[in-house]
């Protein structure tokens, strides 16, 4: 079967290979993959600057839908031609204090798919069926494949940190996370919401509007700071979340949120902090941060997709075969799509 493969440590060191099929064992369930998500880490492994632990060569790729085509022996609870979405977490100990209490994306044994395990730009992928989830029937493949990154938002503002009705909330980046961070913010009721981007971000600051935000602006032209004294009593926002990962945006975050407000960070980043701390003391701010997600997560988001309260038809920006993925990459770095999505067999 064909899939994209990371198969060295130098920037664009990846290709469409053919690899063997992946066997079940009993306790497992084979995925026929139909669609797969290109995350923002993705186009880092691209360009071999990520800041976590992969193996190599690997199958890329973590956000994926399909169809159970093999159900091992020994698994109940799903059947030939389901419909399935799939978390990240391959695997975990199931032993450890985070995994029997439900919090097993903090498994220090953790394996998650497209880093440790191979991914999913691929054909076919065994997965546990404990990380599987029904597809409600008015959700297609390629929305189902965006589930995960939803997820990451839901965990953050939602359950790690929440945003409450009538919040003056800025987000920072409007890639995928930031954009689904809007989302998340809206339906908790925060009363103004302002996107920070770039020049580069012109088109994702488009879409932002175009899902809700209220105010979006441009750090390179102006000034954060000014607009968001100028919302509210003018003290700052209530929270601020850091989509980005870089240095820089977290010494912003400082900046713009309010005395007791709180900080979310997300965005991951190699980059050191070089400034002082010292505001987050005399502020009293609150800073969390939030990694992954777990399975009521993806039950709860799954459940308000197929409700209607979340529209991805302006966030996915294109659908394209396997062997287009450079060109998928391609315009997801350059903002042209927030998100993009790779549909096998096409």
């Amino acid at each position: 079967m064909q899939a994209l493969v990371k198969f060295g440590r130098r920037d664009g060191d990846i290709e469409i290979r053919d690899i063997p099929k992946p066997v079940i064992n009993p306790d497992q369930v084979m995925i026929e993959v139909k669609a797969t998500g290109v995350c923002g880490s993705d186009i880092h492994l691209w360009h071999e600057n990520q800041s976590w632990a992969i193996k190599l060569p690997l199958v890329m790729g973590h956000e994926f839908s399909g169809v159970v085509s093999e159900v091992g022996e020994r698994v109940t609870g799903f059947k030939i031609g389901n419909r399935v979405v799939c978390e990240t977490a391959a695997s975990v100990c199931g032993q450890c204090v985070y995994c029997v209490t439900g919090n097993y994306n903090q498994c220090p044994h953790r394996q998650g798919y497209g880093a440790l395990v191979d991914g999913a730009f691929t054909e076919f992928v065994a997965a546990r069926p404990q990380i599987l989830h029904h597809i409600p029937g008015n959700i297609s493949f390629e929305e189902a494949a965006l589930t995960e990154p939803i997820c990451v938002a839901y965990n953050a503002l939602v359950e790690k940190s929440t945003v409450k009705p009538g919040d003056l909330a800025v987000i920072q980046g409007p890639g995928p996370i930031g954009i689904m961070s809007l989302l998340m913010a809206r339906l908790n009721g925060a009363g103004t919401i302002i996107m920070l981007g770039t020049t580069a971000d012109a088109h994702r600051l488009a879409v932002a509007k175009e899902v809700g935000v209220q105010h979006t602006l441009n750090v390179q032209q102006e000034n954060p700071l000014e607009l968001v004294r100028s919302l509210g009593d003018g003290f700052g926002a209530d929270v601020v979340v850091d989509c980005t990962g870089v240095s820089r945006a977290l010494q912003q975050s400082l900046e713009l949120v309010r005395p007791n407000g709180r900080i979310i960070k997300i965005g991951w980043g190699p980059e050191p902090l070089d400034f002082s701390l010292d505001p987050l003391v005399g502020k009293g701010v609150t800073l969390q941060g939030s990694f992954s997600h777990t399975y009521t997560h993806w039950e709860r988001v799954l459940t308000l997709l197929s409700a209607g309260h979340i529209n991805l038809g302006p966030i996915i920006g294109g659908v394209y075969p396997l062997r287009q993925w450079q060109e998928a990459f391609t315009k997801m770095e350059e903002g042209e799509n927030v998100k993009s999505v790779l549909v096998m067999g096409m």
